[in-house]
């Protein structure tokens, strides 16, 4: 039984081998395994190539029924929070906010195996003419891209730069309860993509407010890798190397233009793989039990209703 992988590097498949417990081996069967239950889910319509699935295993560390029950929730999220989806790689509005350079995904990892480096800049974005779920349905499509394209991301997991240069109140009224629930499903727990740490960056009045109540959403782990750096720029090159970074942050990846034409570039490779993606997701009236909803998988309960700004 062959299976269409792309081989690793020697870096990375020690990596894999080492902390997410990959066998190439096993591999063939592990995959099989998980298109004959995905085969018998009459409410899930998946994509079931190798490379896909591949990310789903190693995002659990080749745990067969938490690879299941994250491609379930996965594809419930885009059922249940279709907002997340709703911009197009086609839609003009796609390709101007992906030139406003809110969101960028480094394309090289800064090291053998090392995660890979995500920057996200929301005061780059006009908070009267766009909305935090747009910007983050284009994002979604990126790391889409990113899950079947980038074996760093997928073996190493993700860091995130976040800037919040030029974020005023207007971007952080954005952030209801129920938005910042929906990111935290989607990234924390639906996605194979393992969060390695979120760096912040030029924090504004009003961030420890938005800072806490996301804090509440994460589980231990990931609150354990949240770090604020305000303007102390040497501490983050602790954790990242400066040369690894945009032009922009004194870096040697090229500027934060060059790396969006990058991922337009990206897109245009990809668009019939992603016109093809559209048709995934789930039929809840179908599911055997009790149907997923919006408010199941994103109710939030009691502080989070209403978010107090000083």
């Amino acid at each position: 039984m062959s299976v269409s992988v792309r081989p690793l590097t020697p870096a990375l498949e020690e990596k894999a081998r080492k902390e997410l417990f990959e066998d190439p081996n096993r591999l063939p069967s592990d995959l099989q395994s998980i298109k004959d239950w995905l085969a018998k889910q009459p409410h899930l319509r998946a994509r079931t190539d190798d490379q896909w699935l591949v990310a789903f295993l190693r995002g659990c560390k080749y745990s067969l029924e938490r690879t299941k029950e994250k491609l379930d929730l996965y594809y419930s999220v885009r059922t249940t929070a279709p907002e997340l989806y709703r911009i197009k790689y086609t839609d003009p509005l796609f390709e101007e906010m992906l030139s406003l350079g809110v969101f960028v995904i480094i394309p090289t990892a800064p090291g053998p195996d090392a995660p890979i480096v995500s920057v996200i800049r929301p005061g780059k974005y006009d908070p009267n003419k766009y909305n935090i779920t747009d910007i983050f349905a284009v994002t979604n499509t990126l790391m889409k891209i990113l899950l079947v394209d980038n074996d760093n991301a997928i073996v190493a997991g993700g860091r995130s730069i976040l800037d919040l240069e030029g974020v005023t109140m207007a971007h952080f009224l954005q952030m209801t309860s129920s938005t910042m629930k929906k990111m935290v499903v989607l990234g924390q727990d639906a996605s194979p993509l393992r969060m390695k740490g979120t760096h912040y960056l030029n924090t504004p009045p009003g961030f420890e407010t938005i800072f806490n109540a996301m804090k509440a959403l994460l589980n231990e782990k990931n609150k354990n890798r949240l770090f604020v750096h305000n303007k102390n720029y040497d501490e983050l090159y602790k954790h990242i190397p400066q040369e690894a970074l945009p032009a922009e942050y004194g870096g040697k990846a090229g500027t934060m233009d060059e790396i969006t034409d990058y991922w337009r570039s990206k897109v245009k490779e990809y668009s019939s793989w992603l016109d093809e993606d559209i048709k995934y997701g789930t039929d809840e009236s179908k599911r055997p039990g009790k149907p997923k909803t919006a408010e199941d998988m994103f109710g939030v309960e009691g502080s989070f209703r209403q978010l107090e700004f000083d």
